[in-house]
């Protein structure tokens, strides 16, 4: 295993000749696997809310093409995924964060919008791409692992991670031959980790790598090494795929 991660796809190339599109592609799991895919010879075109950081990842990686954006404006989505020029072999989704909210603070506009906005996503993505992703071509979703186990403040994301596996099952059948998977993350070591956890991180970092069974954190390179083993092995669709260094077997 590299210090980068457990993959050997980029050293054979594997990508070659295809285009993956990375929807919150400025950062993260979404920045790591476009650099994943160039290394292993495909293309990528790369959208991001911010535009500053969007421009970092393009000077870096020479994608084909850039879009700034907020993923959360489905119309704003959907369009983009439309207007891609041609087919595109690949489309990974990172966009979005998960809410912690105890119930007395839940506003229930906000609530309702958070969830309705994730799935709405995940459907302009989906319709838009049948036209988009070629056959036999991947859609990729992420999503998360912790909402699993019932806690105060997890009502609103512990609904989106029941939701998310049984949306992923029913478009694999719906926009087939289009695969579409879902990663289920437990922590990944991100900027959008750094942010939520503010002060608290070291610490978070420290308790995972002392319990977790793999003995380290879970970092960006494990992820986009599982995201193109899934768009690389053609007979994958309609699963949820957890990676989370077995955080779910010790419970934290």
């Amino acid at each position: 295993m590299s210090a980068r991660g457990p993959d050997t796809a980029a050293a054979r190339g594997e990508l070659a000749g295809q285009t993956v599109v990375v929807v919150g592609g400025s950062a993260g799991i979404g920045l790591e696997t476009a650099r994943r895919v160039r290394e292993s010879g495909g293309e990528v075109i790369l959208a991001a809310r911010n535009a500053e950081r969007l421009k970092r990842a393009a000077d870096e990686l020479n994608p084909l093409s850039t879009s700034a954006f907020d993923a959360q404006d489905t119309e704003r989505l959907e369009r983009f995924v439309r207007e891609l020029p041609g087919q595109v072999d690949h489309m990974l989704v990172t966009a979005g964060s998960p809410s912690y909210m105890p119930l007395d603070e839940i506003d229930l506009a906000d609530a309702g919008r958070e969830f309705g906005v994730r799935v709405a996503m995940t459907l302009a993505v989906a319709r838009a791409s049948r036209e988009k992703v070629r056959a036999g071509g991947t859609l990729l979703f992420i999503g998360g692992t912790g909402g699993r186990r019932p806690a105060p403040g997890m009502a609103v994301t512990g609904a989106l991670t029941a939701a998310l596996p049984a949306l992923t099952a029913n478009l694999a059948l719906e926009i087939a031959p289009v695969r579409v998977n879902l990663i289920a993350a437990g922590f990944v070591d991100t900027p959008l980790s750094a942010s939520l956890l503010g002060d608290r991180l070291q610490a978070r970092r420290d308790q995972l790598r002392d319990t977790l069974p793999i003995g380290r954190v879970v970092g960006p390179a494990d992820v986009a090494a599982l995201a193109l083993h899934l768009m690389l092995n053609d007979a994958l669709t309609g699963a949820t795929y957890d990676i989370d260094g077995g955080q779910q077997l010790v419970g934290l």
